[in-house]
């Protein structure tokens, strides 16, 4: 890579880190704010976080755009074609933040239904799927390289970004969770394509992964500020763009597989579960409900069983490290 294109990391994490200030001042003015329900203060916190991150990360691609245009010299032909992939997943992240933003403002009054959130993310596909994103020749034991010609950009691609968007938004609740999830997931993929030569997919990884950087620092315990739906939305989808525009689907579903348990887990409840836990008056957290449904009722279960008192922080940190575990259980396959 060109060391300037390191001002595009920068740029998403100091716009993500300056205006989320002027954003959580904004949130308390007009009422977009909401109880910490893993807390015992009742302090109000600032919502909509997702929409710091989609600045700072809009704006660190568009410097990355325009540093391979006007400074880098190559291929018009191979510039003209990553532009063409980087704005439909562009747009995509813009719908896919969108369609969050509705569900943190009115989900909770009118209710998007759970069936409808995947075909509304299924929208927010067709920017990659129309470009014909990715390769559709993939590789099947037995049967060898078969390709899926139009199944790919027709069912793959729409599958993969829904299928990523939603399963990301299933685990969180907890601070700092879903920004350092995020975070992990990112930096790994785009390491792995950038190994693959797809730097410009390394690029739009780590725009993503900086600007979350940047809203960690607000998001962490004791949070000022939550992420939402506007921000679990977009990261999901972005994941799964990586994974089409990196040709690394195989892998990425290896790295994803916590949130596939968190699917099966949740369909137990038929998806009316939530992931919170009950608040202890000393600040520690249990069980809320009899069953488990989701991997941190499993780890608030398994340490409970230990005989250790479990706090935010311990189900975080925990959720950290099954995301890391997987993340190597996905370096071992590649070599």
């Amino acid at each position: 890579m060109e060391y300037t294109l390191y001002l595009c990391f920068i740029i998403s994490f100091a716009v993500t880190f300056l205006i989320v200030p002027f954003w959580i001042r904004a949130c308390h003015r007009f009422k977009l704010i909401n109880r910490d329900v893993h807390k015992n203060d009742n302090k109000k916190i600032a919502e909509l976080g997702g929409i710091t991150v989609l600045v700072g990360f809009v704006l660190g691609v568009l410097a990355y755009i325009a540093i391979n245009t006007f400074i880098i010299e190559g291929s018009v032909t191979e510039l003209l074609n990553k532009n063409l992939n980087i704005m439909a997943c562009l747009v995509t992240i813009l719908i896919a933040t969108f369609i969050g933003t509705v569900d943190d403002l009115f989900g909770w009054k009118i209710g998007l239904k759970q069936w409808q959130k995947p075909i509304l993310m299924v929208i927010a596909a067709i920017p990659v799927a129309v470009i014909n994103a990715g390769e559709s020749i993939v590789g099947l034991p037995i049967i060898g390289n078969f390709d899926l010609g139009l199944l790919f950009p027709l069912l793959i691609i729409p599958i993969a970004i829904s299928g990523a968007s939603n399963g990301f938004n299933m685990i969180a609740g907890y601070n700092g969770l879903e920004a350092g999830m995020g975070m992990i997931i990112l930096t790994a993929l785009g390491y792995i394509a950038w190994l693959n030569d797809y730097s410009w997919v390394t690029m739009i990884a780590l725009c993503m992964a900086a600007a979350l950087a940047g809203f960690y620092m607000y998001n962490k315990i004791p949070a000022k500020i939550f992420g939402g739906d506007s921000l679990t939305y977009p990261v999901g989808a972005l994941i799964g763009c990586i994974a089409i525009l990196g040709n690394m689907e195989k892998v990425s579903l290896i790295i994803f597989t916590p949130y596939i348990i968190e699917f099966f887990l949740k369909a137990r409840g038929r998806f009316k579960k939530e992931s919170f836990a009950k608040l202890n008056k000393d600040g520690s957290l249990s069980l809320k409900y009899k069953k488990i449904y989701g991997l941190e009722h499993l780890i608030l279960y398994l340490k409970t069983k230990m005989g250790k008192k479990v706090y935010e922080q311990d189900v975080i940190l925990t959720l950290f490290l099954i995301q890391l575990l997987f993340i190597i259980l996905g370096f071992i396959y590649i070599y």
